[in-house]
């Protein structure tokens, strides 16, 4: 699996690189955003990490040019911890947010969570390849979405959630399943990724994001999948 690594600290960098190689990982470094969009151009990549604080084309610029393109996992890591920060991260595309300083183990282990998740997506059942609610119609062989028969675009972790309510249409998720089911990881009651990933997706889908029909909250609770009319 090939990783590209975006970060311009050299000694943060160079760590990164001997560690992921250490666990049979291809990495392939960028040290700037101009040189990182030149390596997502001409390569595919099993995961994303991006630092925010890089030069030439900053870190959230970075993120917002590779989501036009793909919806390859994006782990942000970075000095910046305020919540604002991670919001606004995790509301551009990330999948997931590592702050500085960090071990090692707790890299490889949202790596692998993250790669997990979107292969478990990519090994689709041949019986069971679309899903749908209204003009909404999820294709789980090419993982696109369309609405009307126009594509819209979704990210990784935006399509699982989804995924999840269209395939359990009568269940309340709580926050925190939703979390560990999507994220891979124990719930620590930060609600900020659940949130922000519920709001951007009700952008996308719904024909009125502040009235919901598609992605219902549930007061007290969580959130379902809403009745088709």
């Amino acid at each position: 699996m090939k990783i590209l690594l975006i970060e311009d600290d050299r000694e943060i960098r160079e760590m990164l690189h001997t560690y992921l190689m250490t666990e049979n990982f291809e990495v392939v470094c960028a040290a700037d955003g101009e040189k990182a969009c030149e390596y997502f151009n001409t390569d595919s990549y099993s995961i994303i990490l991006l630092d925010l604080m890089i030069p030439k084309i900053t870190g959230m610029d970075v993120m917002k040019y590779i989501r036009q393109k793909s919806t390859v996992p994006i782990i942000i890591i970075s000095a910046k911890d305020s919540d604002s920060d991670k919001t606004l991260g995790l509301g551009l595309g990330a999948d997931d947010y590592i702050t500085k300083p960090f071990s090692l183990t707790e890299v490889m282990a949202r790596i692998k969570a993250n790669i997990r998740r979107n292969t478990e997506y990519a090994a689709i059942h041949p019986e069971r390849t679309k899903l749908s609610w209204g003009t909404l119609t999820m294709n789980l062989e090419n993982h696109t979405l369309t609405k009307s028969g126009e594509i819209i675009d979704l990210t990784a972790k935006e399509f699982d959630i989804l995924r999840l309510l269209l395939e359990n249409p009568k269940r309340v998720y709580t926050k925190a399943q939703i979390y560990s089911q999507i994220w891979n990881d124990a719930y620590m009651g930060d609600e900020n990724a659940v949130n922000v990933h519920i709001s951007r997706l009700r952008t996308k889908i719904e024909h009125n994001p502040r009235k919901p029909q598609i992605v219902i909250t549930v007061w007290g609770i969580g959130y379902k999948l809403g009745e088709q009319k």
